[in-house]
C-alpha cells in the first residue's frame, strides 16, 4: 500500500490545469479555465478547472474533483494506480507498505502529533499573557518590535520560560504520552523542555495545522544559538514548509506575486503593515520543496534581502532552482544594516511600498552584474563568470525567454550572443542526459492491490429539497466548504468552521438533511482533534458527500476577473472577500427557520395540551420558552427584514 506521506506529496505538487491540460485544450475565462469535457460528448464547453481551488467540474455530466479524482475518471484508473500516475508525473518517488495495520497505527501517531503541537501551542501563548514572565521578558519583546496584540495572537507566538520541564509536566498531567512528547520534538531526551527561556513562533502548514515551532533567544549569551527549531519530524520538515504560507495564500494567488523573505519577524512585521502575501524560508537556503509550494499560487517570485555580501550571497543560492521551476524571479535589496522588519519600522507600509516596486531588479540581470563586478578585469575570472551564468540560462523553461537573457547577458559580458547561445544549447543537452541516465536507473515499482471502492450512502436516496429547511442548511454547509478555513475573528484568530460549530451546535438534531448533518458531526470531530481541512470532503469515501463538496466549491459562472485589470467594487468587499457576511447571514437564515419549527411545535403542544396540566413544571417551562424564542424570533426577523404574525 501507499504511504500516506507519498500520497500526501502527491497531492501537494499536482495542479489540476497541468494534470487535465495534458489531455484537454483549455483556454482562460476569468480566474478559471473551460474546455470541452472528456467525459461526455458536447460542442459547448461546460468543463471549467479552477486553479486556485485545485478542482475540475463538470456541468453537463456532473463530474468533478481533484488531479487525483480526474486521472481515475480520465484513466479508469483506481485511486492508488493514479496516485502513480502523477508521482510519475512530478517525479515523486513511490513508498510502499504492505502492513495496512501500520499505516493505520501510523495515522494515528501524526494526528496525535497534531494535537500535542496544539496544547503546546495554547501553553506557550498562555505564558506570553498570563505569567509575570510571560509579559515582562516575552510581550515587551514583542512589542519592542512594534508588534500589535492582533497580529501576536494571529501569528499564535508564544514564550517559554526557563523553568527546565515546565511544558512537558503540564502536557503529561493532560495524560499526553511522554514517548509522542519527545517524538514531536517539544520534550528532550532527558525529560526536559526543548525550548526554554525563548520566545515561541508557531509554525503552520498550508491546512493550518501546527507542525512545528521556533524558539529566539532573549539572551546575551553568544555560545547560545539565535534561533532554534523544532527536529525533523513525522509532521515537521523544515524544507518543505514556508513560513506564514497559511496566511498569504490567498494574497498570493489574488496579487500574482509571492514576496519571499528570510526571517519570521519579516513575515510579521509585513503582514502588519498590511503587506500580506509574504513568506519565508526560515533562515534556510530555499528548497525545492518550498518553490513547488509557491508555485502553486503564483509564478512571480520577489526577494526581498539584506543589502550586505551576506544577503546577496542568499539571494543567489535560490536563483537556479526559481528559474528551473519556469518562474519569474526579481530581487531587491535593502539599505545596507537593515532586513525587512527594521526597514519597514523605519520608513512605514507606504515607503516600504514605494522602494520594493522603484528598486525590483530581475534576478538573472542582477546575477550577471554581480558576477560581473567581481571578475573586474580578470580573464579567467571573467571566464568562470560566463560559465556560471550559462548554467543558470540553461535551467530557463520558455525558450524565447531564455533567448531575451542570452542577448541581454551577451551585450554585458561583451561576448557573441551566437557564442553564449551554443554554450547555453550544450548544457542543456548535458542536463538532458543527465536527466534520462538517472532515470534508467531507476527501478520499476510493484504492483499495487486493488483499493476498496468508496460507499455510497444511503442519504443519496434522499430527495432532500423536499424538507423544509434544506436550503438554509445548504447555504451553510456551502459556506463552510468555501470559507472554512479562513479566519472569522482575528482577535481570536478562530476559524469560519469553529464559528459555524459554535452558532449551529444547539440545533444540530434539528437538520432536516441527514447528509447536511453527518457533514456537520464530521466537522465537529475534525476540529477537537486539528484544524478544518476542506481535503477531507474532497476526498470523501461517500460519493454524495464527496459530489456536494466539489459542487460547492465550483461555481458555473464564476465573476469576472475585474480586479486583475484593476476594476473594483466600490459598495462592498469582492465577492471571494465577502465571506464573513455570507457567513453570518446564512447562520442568521437558519437559526430563523430552525426558530419559527420550535415555536410551531410548541403552540401545537399548548393547543392539544392537557389545560388542567397548566401548572405543571414541564408546562410552566416550555411557556418560557417559547417567550424567548418569540423575543429572539422577531430580532432576527427584523435583522433580515422579514414580517413576522
Amino acid at each position: 500500500m501507499i504511504t500516506q506521506k507519498t500520497i500526501q506529496k502527491v497531492f501537494d505538487a499536482a495542479k489540476i490545469e497541468e494534470v487535465v491540460g495534458d489531455f484537454v485544450n483549455l483556454k482562460r475565462r476569468g480566474v478559471n479555465l473551460i474546455g470541452l469535457c472528456p467525459f461526455h460528448d458536447e460542442k459547448t464547453p461546460s468543463f471549467t478547472v479552477s486553479p486556485s481551488k485545485n478542482l475540475f467540474k463538470c456541468f453537463g455530466c456532473d463530474k468533478g474533483g481533484d488531479p487525483t479524482r480526474f486521472i481515475m475518471e480520465h484513466e479508469k484508473l483506481s485511486f492508488p494506480e493514479s496516485i502513480r500516475f502523477l508521482a510519475d508525473k512530478y517525479q515523486i518517488e513511490v513508498e510502499e507498505t504492505t502492513q495496512t495495520a501500520t499505516e493505520i497505527h501510523n495515522k494515528h501517531v501524526t494526528d496525535t502529533l497534531y494535537i500535542i503541537n496544539d496544547f503546546a501551542k495554547s501553553f506557550y501563548s498562555k505564558n506570553l499573557f498570563e505569567t509575570q514572565e510571560g509579559k515582562s521578558i516575552g510581550l515587551s519583546y514583542f512589542k519592542e518590535r512594534g508588534f500589535r496584540e492582533h497580529i501576536i495572537k494571529k501569528f499564535d507566538l508564544g514564550y517559554a520560560t526557563d523553568t527546565k520541564n515546565e511544558m512537558t509536566s503540564a502536557a503529561l498531567k493532560k495524560n499526553f504520552n511522554e514517548e509522542y512528547l519527545k517524538k514531536v520534538g517539544l520534550t528532550t531526551q532527558s525529560n526536559g523542555d526543548f525550548f526554554r527561556n525563548r520566545v515561541i513562533f508557531t509554525i503552520h502548514n498550508l491546512s493550518g495545522k501546527i507542525v512545528g515551532f521556533a524558539g529566539r533567544t532573549l539572551s546575551k549569551d553568544k555560545k547560545s544559538p539565535k534561533y532554534i527549531n523544532t527536529p525533523e519530524t513525522d509532521i515537521y520538515s523544515k524544507r518543505n514548509v514556508l513560513y506564514g504560507l497559511f496566511f498569504a495564500k490567498d494574497q498570493i494567488r489574488k496579487l500574482d506575486e509571492c514576496l519571499l523573505v528570510e526571517g519570521y519577524t519579516d513575515v510579521i512585521s509585513l503582514h502588519q503593515g498590511d503587506i500580506t502575501n509574504v513568506v519565508a524560508t526560515s533562515g534556510t537556503a530555499l528548497t525545492e520543496e518550498q518553490i513547488r509550494l509557491i508555485k502553486r499560487y503564483t509564478d512571480n517570485v520577489l526577494l526581498i534581502y539584506d543589502g550586505d555580501r551576506a544577503g546577496v550571497k542568499a539571494a543567489m543560492r535560490g536563483l537556479d532552482l526559481v528559474l528551473q521551476a519556469g518562474m519569474n524571479v526579481r530581487l531587491v535589496l535593502l539599505p545596507d544594516g537593515h532586513d525587512p522588519d527594521s526597514y519597514l519600522s523605519e520608513v512605514g507600509a507606504t515607503s516600504f511600498s514605494e522602494f520594493i516596486k522603484e528598486n525590483a531588479e530581475d534576478f538573472v540581470l542582477f546575477k550577471t552584474n554581480v558576477l560581473l563586478s567581481e571578475t573586474a578585469k580578470d580573464p579567467i575570472g571573467k571566464t568562470r563568470a560566463i560559465k556560471d551564468i550559462v548554467s543558470t540560462l540553461a535551467l530557463i523553461v520558455d525558450p524565447i525567454k531564455r533567448m531575451m537573457y542570452i542577448k541581454q547577458c551577451s551585450e554585458r559580458f561583451d561576448i557573441s550572443e551566437a557564442i553564449l547561445n551554443k554554450e547555453t544549447n550544450t548544457v542543456i543537452r548535458d542536463n538532458i542526459k543527465k536527466k534520462k541516465l538517472k532515470e534508467n536507473l531507476e527501478s520499476p515499482l510493484p504492483n499495487e492491490d486493488e483499493w476498496i471502492a468508496p460507499q455510497k450512502s444511503e442519504s443519496q436516496k434522499e430527495t432532500i429539497f423536499e424538507q423544509n429547511d434544506s436550503h438554509q442548511e445548504l447555504a451553510v454547509i456551502h459556506v463552510l466548504f468555501n470559507y472554512g478555513t479562513q479566519i472569522y475573528d482575528e482577535n481570536t484568530g478562530k476559524s469560519v468552521a469553529n464559528h459555524i460549530i459554535e452558532e449551529i451546535s444547539p440545533i444540530i438534531d434539528l437538520f432536516d438533511v441527514s447528509m447536511y448533518k453527518r457533514i456537520i458531526l464530521e466537522t465537529i470531530d475534525m476540529i477537537s482533534n486539528r484544524q478544518f481541512d476542506i481535503q477531507h470532503f474532497i476526498g470523501h469515501q461517500q460519493e454524495d458527500i464527496r459530489a456536494l463538496c466539489i459542487t460547492s466549491l465550483t461555481e458555473k459562472y464564476p465573476y469576472a476577473n475585474w480586479e486583475a485589470k484593476g476594476m473594483y467594487l466600490q459598495t462592498q468587499k469582492m465577492p471571494n472577500e465577502n465571506y464573513i457576511l455570507d457567513c453570518d447571514n446564512a447562520l442568521l437564515r437558519l437559526k430563523f427557520k430552525k426558530a419559527r419549527k420550535i415555536i410551531a411545535d410548541l403552540e401545537k403542544y399548548f393547543k392539544e395540551g392537557d389545560l388542567n396540566d397548566t401548572e405543571s413544571e414541564e408546562y410552566i417551562l416550555n411557556v418560557k420558552v417559547y417567550q424567548e424564542l418569540l423575543n429572539r424570533r422577531n430580532q432576527m426577523a427584523q435583522q433580515l427584514g422579514s414580517v413576522t404574525f
